[in-house]
């Protein structure tokens, strides 16, 4: 079992940044890969970005250039960040950290407000 926990969302005006962080805690051994999704209202949760442990990255394309993911890796716990510069209000949403072995994990998510 993996344990996700999401913190940094908020309200930023257009424009702006945010930095969201993931801890990831339990069976993190066997994970190959984690990602961020979100899911705005009324709308399908769709990828952000995801990293492999090979250090592989993607990004949707409505994000690519304005945001960035990395991970830190120690014995006992992954970190996984995503930078967000450039916020838009199309980027508002609830946004999810996830990791993969045989299975996806998800944390609870964190909303993320783009708003003058």
């Amino acid at each position: 079992q993996v344990q996700l926990v999401e913190s940094g969302g908020g309200l930023v005006h257009p424009g702006g940044s945010l930095r969201l962080s993931c801890a990831a805690s339990g069976s993190i051994f066997s994970i190959n890969a984690m990602g961020w999704y979100r899911q705005a209202p009324g709308k399908q949760r769709e990828l952000v970005a995801s990293i492999t442990t090979a250090g592989s990255t993607d990004y949707a394309d409505s994000v690519k250039g304005r945001f960035f993911i990395t991970d830190t890796w120690s014995k006992d716990q992954n970190m996984v960040f995503l930078q967000m510069n450039s916020l838009k209000p199309e980027d508002t949403a609830v946004y999810y950290c996830s990791a993969r072995d045989l299975f996806v994990y998800w944390g609870q998510g964190t909303q993320v407000t783009v708003s003058s």
